[in-house]
């Protein structure tokens, strides 16, 4: 759920889980870490939005990066296990560096379906860019 539309996070949560489900919360470009820094232990994955939610062929804001770096080192530091995703503007350029940052978990629809490349084209082109070593 995004953090934005959430009253009362916290009890979303605890009813999802309650459930037996996976939960996970969203943070919007300019929503900061905060937002989220106290419901971290009872969720399963952080969603970071890497372009503002819409519509899809959005470039990515690259002030993203630090907002999953801080988001894994607070995840290391508090010894919690959860997926960091990012979703918007993911493609073979930007996927390496957001992997890089911490991600383990993309987003990646315009790189993937459009008209520049068969789907197994673009899946290709992607799962190169993540295997290539980076500097």
């Amino acid at each position: 759920m995004h953090v934005e539309a959430a009253t009362h996070l916290h009890r979303i949560v605890q009813q999802v889980k309650g459930r037996g489900r996976l939960a996970g919360v969203c943070l919007n470009p300019a929503t900061p870490l905060s937002a989220v820094e106290e419901i971290l232990p009872d969720v399963d994955q952080v969603v970071v939005m890497s372009v503002n939610p819409g519509y899809a062929g959005q470039p990515f804001i690259p002030f993203s990066l630090d907002k999953v770096r801080r988001l894994r080192r607070l995840l290391e530091q508090m010894g919690l296990e959860v997926d960091i995703e990012v979703d918007g503007g993911v493609s073979a350029e930007t996927a390496p560096a957001c992997v890089a940052a911490g991600a383990t978990v993309l987003v990646a629809a315009s790189a993937i379906f459009n008209d520049r490349g068969s789907v197994a084209h673009n899946m290709a082109r992607l799962q190169a860019a993540l295997a290539e070593p980076q500097a």
